[in-house]
């Protein structure tokens, strides 16, 4: 019996470590680029919503990224909002309007199946859209 629980304890302290060794799913590189390489993607074909190399927008969020990726995808993504926003405050008829809703629903849909790690950035990122962030 006691040799039992030993083996049991053995396996359940393998499984933790090989749990706790799993890679986080990486940021794709294009994603780290800053605002400019989202405002380009958009500007060149909001629908598809791609970065360089194809990488969808909706890709650059992972479950479990890194906080550094995370801060500084969040920081391009808000930047490029915001200024998608001014533009289309004035120019309603223009390109921005429709690049910066392409934008916000990619970033929607990526971050949908987190767990939550992206909320705050998608409340901030509404906000800038709204022109108040």
């Amino acid at each position: 019996m006691r040799r039992a629980a030993t083996i049991l304890a053995a396996v359940a302290a393998m499984a933790l470590t090989a749990c706790g060794n799993e890679e986080a799913e990486p940021t794709p590189a294009a994603c780290l680029a800053g605002a400019q390489a989202y405002l380009a993607a958009l500007d060149a074909n909001p629908t598809e919503a791609t970065l360089e190399g194809g990488v969808p927008i909706s890709d650059c969020f992972t479950a479990d990224q890194q906080p550094g990726d995370l801060s500084r995808v969040g920081s391009a993504v808000i930047e490029a909002a915001t200024q998608l926003s001014a533009e289309a405050r004035r120019d309603p008829n223009g390109p921005a309007a429709a690049e910066l809703t392409s934008l916000v629903e990619s970033v929607e849909q990526g971050t949908g199946d987190t767990a939550g790690i992206h909320t705050e950035l998608v409340r901030r990122l509404e906000a800038a859209a709204q022109g108040s962030g």
